[in-house]
């Protein structure tokens, strides 16, 4: 009947018709502008086609459709809302084509149905779906809301309350989820998915009066009081908008659930189609989806350089059994390559094995592993005081002490233990891979993997290229990360690299508005506010005062002429009482355990007395200044790595930010939030703050920018 490169129709026996999704160029289906156009054109030929009975409605890719095709949407957002409208009604009209069908409509949803995807499913009749399958509506998480009718059909299929969980929530939902919210019809093994999809479209076709009763139902206002509409948004808001107080998207779909409940398809659309269109138009629409962009973008270049390794990883080991060298090992153990864990120390190893099983236990406690797999993963980390048991290794991973002279030593000694062809990396957060290269026999197989803690919770690993670093070793690092489930970005080798050296102008910073009086709570406050997951204080905490303090040192010594230690130091004082943060239990905030064992903090006056001795001015802000002088040094100093290029692109430098540090996301990166801003006022801030020192002068690279108009994306 119909024959495209995305998508076909087909008469089966029974006067079914069949409606196959499979994009012949892409491994996945979505709908991009060309599956709107033919599926303009099945539909043409579907409603003119004479004795049609029901329609099936399947994939013939291993996912259903994943969504709406992002790519093509950065263009059509910046348009006016009046051709915003006709673009998006064109496929808005198919949906409503499909609901309005004269024979019921069954479709079978496996893999994956997203967005867009799921959206199309809500307009069939019944929904028959595989029980390995995910599905959702995740549009909030990219600042905006379903744009095709879901916000209309899902709450009249599925009650009010449990559209606003899924799409304030933004989750993806498993089939037997789908199944209790009554999203979905039937569940059952991908295998029999056909066969039960004809079942019900037969049963359908036996009782018409079912399906025209759902319809009317999907098409009519829902048997929602505007009183108890009212009390569920409230509800929803308290569950899903105060985990994320500053997004936008998730408040405002509940909202508009609970507004629409008294309108028809068409008023609801014309509803739904308004607050897409003003989301589209947001700083944080643009912000999240820049984000989704950029990830795609630095997935795509971590597998292209992926590609040129040949290393075949049997065996990694990790050299310290400490907090990063044991999660590493962990890491790797659970991602299914075993891991040798050498330490000199048995209780260190102890503590190692310790933690990877405390790891897996709660793993097992949430059901989500058995103690079967549990055992099996434990059983290839293997503890170790002997180096012969590193011999043929394909990647080492030293990490020991944050100490040059200590690490050069035990990576000279690791050399002669890697297996042919194998790489040997440090995981170092601040010292500089070529000087740690000088002593090694091959620098060229010698890289940094600066891993994050907790290892096995945050995603980046940056990889450093020191200057006798091979291509071929970065595509094996790069290759190794990959295989630990992690997201790899290449950065050049400068002092403390990228994150690390764009994050520690923050916490000076912080210390500069203690020195001149700002009060440690508000300012605190503010920065949270603003978006960040913590304020500078409690986030010192959290990374450790000692850490800081010794990052601090080497980056005064590299980078003197703006990362010079202040002074008077509140993080020396805390220092040097020995209040290190949430590992001494004490540091700005003072800490106990929860019964869960998670650490609580609270106010402690001996700490305030440590930040009023530090406290020599009393200058008067706002909190836009406070602001502007925590986040100033750091977008200067990442405009520094960008034009010295230290890190290759935007997207990496912005998500290096957003998976190391928990960059508010909706504000998109550091270099995305400076385009927001315009990096014309990022430099009259630099003007009105140039007293505070070199760190916030702007770059002549950021003033040529400014004059020119020019921006970082």
């Amino acid at each position: 009947m119909y024959q495209g490169n995305q998508l076909s129709l087909s008469r089966l026996d029974n006067d079914i018709v069949e409606l196959n999704f499979d994009a012949k160029a892409g491994s996945v289906n979505v709908f991009n502008n060309a599956t709107v156009k033919e599926l303009t054109e099945a539909l043409d030929i579907l409603e003119a086609a004479e004795g049609v009975k029901g329609l099936l409605v399947t994939s013939g890719k291993p996912v259903f459709v994943v969504g709406a095709d992002i790519t093509e949407f950065e263009g059509v957002f910046t348009q006016p809302a009046a051709e915003m409208k006709v673009y998006f009604g064109v496929n808005n009209n198919n949906f409503n084509r499909i609901e309005d069908l004269p024979f019921p409509t069954v479709v079978t949803i496996n893999g994956f149905a997203l967005g867009g995807g799921l959206e199309f499913c809500v307009a069939c009749d019944y929904r028959v779906m595989a029980d390995n399958t995910k599905i959702g509506l995740p549009e909030t998480g990219l600042g905006i809301i379903p744009g095709w009718g879901g916000t209309v059909r899902a709450p009249r299929i599925m009650g009010l309350e449990n559209a606003m969980a899924w799409m304030a929530g933004a989750r993806q939902q498993k089939a037997d989820a789908a199944l209790a919210a009554g999203l979905v019809d039937k569940v059952g093994p991908v295998a029999e998915l056909r066969e039960l999809a004809l079942q019900q479209l037969a049963e359908a076709q036996a009782k018409p009066s079912d399906y025209q009763a759902r319809r009317t139902v999907k098409t009519s206002a829902l048997d929602v009081s505007p009183e108890q509409a009212k009390e569920q948004a409230e509800a929803a808001k308290a569950q899903f908008c105060a985990r994320a107080p500053h997004l936008k998207a998730p408040a405002a779909v509940i909202d508009l659930l609970a507004n629409a409940t008294g309108a028809d398809r068409a008023q609801a659309l014309d509803m739904e189609s308004d607050l897409f269109n003003e989301l589209t138009k947001t700083d944080q629409s643009r912000a999240l989806i820049g984000n989704f962009m950029n990830d795609q973008y630095v997935g795509k270049v971590a597998k292209k350089l992926a590609k040129g390794s040949n290393l075949k990883i049997d065996q990694a080991a990790v050299i310290g059994a400490g907090i990063m060298g044991g999660g590493v090992a962990y890491q790797s153990a659970f991602r299914g390559i075993p891991a040798v864990m050498k330490d000199i120390n048995q209780d260190a190893l102890d503590l190692g094995i310790n933690e990877a099983d405390k790891l897996l236990a709660k793993k097992v406690r949430q059901g989500r592993m058995s103690e079967e797999k549990k055992a099996e993963i434990l059983s290839t980390i293997t503890p170790t005081l002997e180096d012969k048991d590193l011999n043929g290794t394909q990647v080492i991973v030293e990490a020991v002490v944050e100490n040059p002279e200590v690490k050069a030593k035990v990576l000279a000694d690791l050399e002669d233990h890697i297996g042919e062809g194998g790489v040997l990396v440090s995981n170092t957060s601040t010292i500089s891979i070529t000087r740690l290269a000088k002593n090694l026999k091959r620098p060229d197989k010698f890289a940094g993997m600066h891993f994050f803690n907790p290892v096995h919770a945050m995603p980046l690993v940056e990889i450093i290229r020191g200057e006798e670093t091979s291509d071929e070793t970065i595509a094996d690092v790069v290759a190794y990360s990959l295989a630990l489930g992690k997201k790899p970005i290449v950065v050049n080798d400068c002092p403390a690299f990228l994150v690390n050296r764009v994050l520690f102008p923050y916490f000076r910073a912080y210390e500069l508005l203690i020195r001149d009086g700002l009060d440690m709570y508000r300012i605190d406050k503010v920065m949270e506010t603003w978006g960040w997951p913590m304020g500078p204080a409690y986030l010192s905490d959290v990374c450790g005062i000692d850490t800081i303090r010794h990052c601090q040192d080497v980056l005064a010594t590299d980078l003197p002429d703006r990362m010079s230690l202040v002074e008077p130091s509140v993080m020396d004082a805390l220092y040097q009482q020995k209040r290190f943060g949430q590992k001494t239990d004490t540091g700005f905030f003072s800490y106990q355990q929860d019964a869960k064992g998670r650490p609580q903090r609270a106010n402690d006056p001996a700490a305030e007395a440590l930040v009023a001795e530090c406290q020599v001015n009393q200058v008067e802000l706002t909190d836009e200044e406070i602001v502007m002088r925590a986040m100033l040094p750091m977008a200067i100093e990442m405009a520094r790595c960008f034009e010295e290029g230290i890190v290759a692109s935007a997207p990496e430098a912005d998500m290096a930010l957003l998976w190391g540090l928990g960059f508010p996301a909706f504000r998109g990166g550091l270099l995305r939030w400076m385009d927001e801003l315009g990096v014309k006022t990022i430099c009259e801030w630099s003007e009105k703050f140039s007293h505070l020192g070199e760190a916030y002068k702007a770059t002549d690279g950021m003033k040529a920018m400014a004059a020119e108009g020019k921006t970082y994306y």
